[in-house]
């Protein structure tokens, strides 16, 4: 990974985009604004648990699992709002419908991105396992064997993933583009839906540019949002990002290749087995060279568990952005074949005088 020395950029260079959109005049009801109480209130719930209790939490496998749950539950929640709010289609702008679903198509290709770049790893982590596999013999071929697998761990984990390259212009050109959302008709449930989603996506882009610097290496990608106070997980929110991305950048200025933990914990292991395998140090106490392998098991099982883990999320995230396109899908055609149904009892009439 490389080691790029990326100043901080701020995420809205010419405004944000994510301003209140509600119409003005717009009354909300004491209903409407109870739900949408609820909404932020358990987002800003979401973000406070997010916070890393210390900087050693940023950037592990475990944080980033619990940040996929969150975007899964919150995108929930905005199928659930809809629901609730029981806002027809019919009253949806044609361009906002379109800017919706290209906006899940795009976190869609993220997904399988973020998909391939952990299955990528997988397939690291097994070069440890046979490394560890041929480490327990002491004859020189299996040292040899044990060698090739370190080095080509190396340079596997060092290579470059053409797929996360491409998020980085996907979340600028795309996600933060298209931000400026349409007014849903100046209807008060509108207002609401159209809030509850600029808090979800400020949340949604907030981890993919984490996951996006995570992958890639570079802190290039790592966006500064500039979240107004008007809402009142904005603190939670302020706290969270400054946090994580501030520990990111200052691990990539100390020189670290990486900022996962896990991943910085196997190198910690390598670099202590490397001269061994090789033959340069010849560990005189057996008991040492024990420790070392467990060190590297041990690290290595603990880096394929979390894998593992977050691809289930990454996973789960993608399935809750097809089953939203489907329904909304499932709506539009529904209405259609509505609509059809009325023109053709109008013309059946027309026919009939």
């Amino acid at each position: 990974m490389s080691l790029p020395q990326d100043p901080p950029r701020s995420f809205f260079p010419f405004g944000n985009p994510f301003r209140m959109i509600s119409p003005k005049g717009t009354k909300l009801s004491p209903k409407l604004v109870a739900v949408l109480g609820a909404f932020e209130e358990t987002l800003e719930e979401r973000l406070k648990k997010l916070i890393p209790k210390s900087k050693d939490e940023v950037v592990s496998l475990s944080w980033m699992t619990s940040a996929m749950q969150a975007l899964c539950d919150s995108h929930n929640d905005i199928k659930t709002l809809m629901t609730d709010l029981k806002l027809p289609v019919t009253d949806w702008d044609e361009k906002w419908i379109d800017v919706y679903l290209d906006i899940s198509l795009k976190l869609l290709d993220i997904c399988n991105a973020f998909s391939s770049e952990l299955s990528r790893l997988n397939q690291g982590q097994l070069l440890l396992r046979c490394t560890l596999h041929h480490i327990g013999s002491s004859s020189p071929d299996h040292l040899f064997r044990a060698c090739s697998s370190l080095d080509g761990w190396r340079q596997h984990i060092s290579s470059k993933n053409p797929r996360i390259e491409k998020c980085g212009s996907i979340l600028d050109n795309n996600l933060v583009e298209s931000s400026d959302i349409p007014k849903v008709k100046k209807s008060p449930e509108g207002t609401v839906l159209m809030q509850a989603i600029y808090g979800v996506k400020a949340l949604t882009v907030f981890v993919c540019s984490v996951f996006v610097t995570a992958f890639s290496g570079s802190t290039k990608n790592l966006m500064d949002m500039d979240v107004a106070d008007v809402y009142s997980w904005a603190p939670a929110f302020k706290g969270l990002q400054n946090l994580v991305n501030e520990e990111i950048r200052i691990r990539f200025s100390s020189g670290k290749f990486t900022v996962f933990n896990e991943l910085e914990a196997i190198d910690l292991s390598v670099r202590e087995l490397y001269p061994i395998v090789q033959g340069v140090v010849h560990t005189i106490e057996k008991e040492s060279h024990a420790k070392t392998v467990e060190r590297l098991g041990s690290v290595t099982e603990n880096f394929s568990q979390g894998l593992d883990l977050l691809a289930k999320e990454v996973d789960g995230f993608f399935q809750v952005l097809l089953s939203g396109r489907d329904a909304l899908l499932a709506n539009l055609r529904s209405v259609t074949l509505g609509n059809d149904h009325i023109l053709g009892a109008k013309s059946d009439a027309q026919v009939a005088n």
